[in-house]
């Protein structure tokens, strides 16, 4: 197991290199004038073309194609992405200050996620062609075809258009003004937890009903996905000849469930969980952006409408990192969960 472990601990930097590569391709469509703009600050900074040629000449932008990836390396690897006009702010600090209130998010709808999809795609195979996996069948489909835009919208429409529970946004505007005023302690940029912390159960209230909407969407969508994967997974696994045996054995059904055929068919699941974590970290542009949540993902989509090339590709290589990482942690995981994997 140790063999497999070091194995993909070595083949994770190389991976991130070809990841820098593909990035940074992406930047070579782009003209040398158009580039500049991860280098500048403000507008006024190129306030002629003879001042523009003369930035494009000192950041080495007509330089060879591996002249200008090894500077942006190492800008990468010290953090520095470049300037991104729609935050005006590096793009570095402008993703690190939206994180927390996606993290926030994650925490939120990852856990319903994950327990509801398992938990209802195990009762759904161990009831197989009666009347609740239908129904189970039934829901999942729905939830897993409606596009998440229009989900999020009649989400939006129900809970806040008609019943006024639940707000977009992230919080209120007077509860903004306690939380950046000097009496305010911020911890851990997460508000329900900085509230809890600073005992201002008005914030934690306020912001408990402004995460609602965006978690109640990647809840319905990506359970639903979780519980289709869950429920193959473990009809597959039913009809092994190890569960056979079991039952001949007269073993409980529930043991049979539970003990053998759900650890073998949670590998599926495993491998959807941790790229389904990652990719809510790294933000869900659509919902994000739908109900105007200050996350890394409206981030994304503000940056893509505004031409901010610093930014996009800041984004991508982080949502790459991310996406490469928990693959790392899934295929650890499978070496704990599978000895087959072990031995390989």
């Amino acid at each position: 197991m140790w063999a497999y472990i070091v194995r993909r601990l070595l083949i994770f930097p190389i991976t991130l290199v070809g990841l820098s590569v593909l990035v940074f391709s992406l930047s070579t469509f782009l003209t040398p004038e158009e580039r500049l703009m991860a280098y500048i600050h403000s507008p006024l900074q190129v306030r002629s073309p003879e001042v523009v040629q003369q930035m494009i000449e000192k950041f080495g932008l007509r330089d060879p194609v591996y002249q200008q990836y090894g500077r942006w390396f190492k800008g990468v690897v010290r953090g520095d992405f470049g300037f991104s006009t729609t935050a005006q702010a590096p793009v570095f600090e402008a993703i690190m200050t939206r994180l927390p209130a996606t993290l926030e998010l994650v925490l939120f709808a990852i856990f319903p996620i994950i327990i509801g999809g398992v938990v209802l795609g195990v009762i759904s195979a161990a009831n197989h062609n009666k009347p609740l996996d239908h129904v189970t069948r039934l829901v999942a489909i729905t939830g897993w075809s409606m596009p998440t835009f229009l989900l999020a919208l009649l989400i939006m429409m129900v809970f806040y258009g008609e019943l006024r529970w639940f707000l977009p946004q992230r919080m209120s505007y007077w509860a903004k003004d306690i939380i950046l005023s000097a009496d305010f302690v911020r911890y851990s940029g997460m508000n329900v937890l900085d509230g809890m912390l600073n005992h201002r159960w008005d914030i934690v209230g306020d912001s408990l009903r402004h995460i609602m909407m965006p978690m109640l969407t990647l809840v319905l969508v990506d359970w639903a996905s979780l519980c289709r994967i869950t429920r193959s997974s473990m009809l597959e696994s039913l009809h092994q000849d190890y569960i056979r045996t079991a039952r001949a054995k007269g073993q409980h059904e529930r043991v049979i469930i539970f003990r053998h055929a759900l650890r073998n068919a949670m590998l599926p699941a495993v491998t959807f969980g941790g790229m389904l974590i990652a990719w809510l970290l790294a933000g869900v542009v659509i919902t994000e952006t739908i109900f105007n949540y200050e996350g890394v993902g409206s981030f994304a989509a503000a940056a893509a409408q505004h031409l901010d090339f610093a930014g996009i590709l800041g984004f991508a290589m982080f949502f790459g990192t991310l996406m490469i990482s928990m693959n790392l942690f899934v295929d650890l995981t499978y070496a704990f969960l599978d000895p087959r994997v072990r031995l390989d």
